[in-house]
């Protein structure tokens, strides 16, 4: 049971976090982007992957305080 509400948890988190990286990147160009008035080093794929993972953990906490919202006194999820 616990792993099936951990990927309740990750897998729309996951769905979330690819989109979301669709969006962002198709407006931003990683070699564009600076980091207190200089600009970025790191090349666009490492952009894109510390990106994507930023963007999975906001999903994440995200789906894991809505699941936490919605369980019942004795620890049952509401239907």
């Amino acid at each position: 049971m616990r792993a099936r509400l951990w990927m309740g948890v990750a897998w729309p988190a996951f769905l979330a976090a690819a989109a979301l990286e669709m969006v962002v990147f198709a407006m931003v160009d990683p070699s564009d982007l600076h980091w207190f008035g200089r600009p970025l080093e790191a090349s666009r794929q490492t952009v894109y992957t510390a990106a994507f993972f930023a963007f999975w953990a906001v999903a994440t906490v995200s789906s894991a305080l809505t699941t936490l919202l919605i369980r019942t006194p004795n620890g049952q999820l509401q239907d």
